[in-house]
């Protein structure tokens, strides 16, 4: 059965008549009843009665009728979703890093633009959402920059500066070594670059306390429970407001760039095209950020290594 058949199908019953339906058509009349029998032959029973002043539904007719509408329906929405390049449709499932802080920002002007998108967040660490999209099972992700990939493109949203973060008391770093590591799962670049940076500074089997949110991290660290590695546009309020002290860390762990990836080989869709479109936007968007407590480079000495 055939598209056609059913557009065909759907004037007859219109007007009335094969003769008008194939005028309103551009078709000969021929073209019309030969598809009109055709769509009865395959459908095994009689459409219409047929009679001198044209023809007229029967009971199988209408019901064809009440399917063909919706059938013909949910055709043109189809098409609407996939050609309306302004007003994008369909679904988009992001999965983002807890520290992404453009992203409500991103989120509702893309939400406002395009409200027929049904947009899908899940958060997670770097290491599993990359792992997420080189299976498919996401259109796209916010994680912390990695080096170039075959299979992944990538768009960068902005630069960060990560700091090392404790509570309000200041102490000399050989006491907040001894702190515990509040850090995400396994597979948070956060916490690798933490682990590293104090691996470098002598901290061997650093205790490590694993947590679900940004939220819980940063209630730990404020209580006192211990340390972490965080964009500094995270917690420049805390700091502010004195209840937490942001230490700065050498450029080589401290400088990331968050970037939106998507694998490379995936067809390109509206939707995923207005959504890097908005990403962009962003891009020169700087995010709240506090005055760096310390000045620190590669080549210097890590300030916590002496006394405050």
């Amino acid at each position: 059965m055939e598209i056609k058949d059913l557009l065909i199908f759907q004037s007859v019953a219109q007007h009335g008549s094969i003769s008008k339906a194939a005028d309103d058509l551009c078709y000969v009349q021929s073209h019309v009843t030969a598809r009109i029998k055709s769509l009865e032959s395959k459908l095994n029973t009689q459409l219409f009665h047929r009679h001198s002043r044209g023809t007229t539904l029967n009971s199988e007719g209408k019901k064809l009728l009440s399917y063909s509408k919706k059938i013909l329906f949910m055709l043109d929405e189809m098409n609407k979703a996939f050609q309306d390049m302004d007003s994008p449709s369909g679904t988009l499932e992001i999965g983002t890093v807890e520290t992404v802080m453009k992203l409500p920002l991103i989120l509702s002007a893309y939400h406002r633009k395009y409200p027929n998108v049904d947009l899908t967040l899940k958060t997670g660490v770097s290491k599993s959402l990359i792992s997420q999209i080189l299976q498919c099972k996401l259109d796209g992700a916010f994680v912390a920059g990695f080096g170039p990939h075959p299979d992944i493109q990538q768009v960068e949203v902005f630069q960060e500066k990560l700091v090392l973060i404790s509570d309000d008391e200041k102490v000399s770093f050989d006491h907040l070594k001894n702190k515990p590591l509040l850090v995400f799962n396994s597979g948070c670049s956060y916490r690798a670059r933490l682990e590293d940076w104090l691996s470098d500074e002598g901290v061997i089997n650093a205790k490590v306390m694993e947590f679900g949110t940004l939220e819980t991290i940063l209630g730990g660290v404020i209580s006192g429970l211990g340390i972490s590695l965080v964009p500094q546009s995270a917690v420049s309020h805390l700091e502010e407001e004195g209840v937490i002290q942001c230490h700065a860390i050498p450029e080589k762990y401290g400088n990331v760039s968050t970037v939106f990836i998507r694998r490379e080989d995936t067809y390109l869709t509206n939707t995923m095209i207005k959504f890097i479109d908005t990403i962009k936007e962003f891009t020169n968007v700087v995010p709240p950020s506090f005055k760096p407590i310390f000045s620190v480079t590669d080549n210097e000495q890590s300030p916590l290594l002496k006394s405050q």
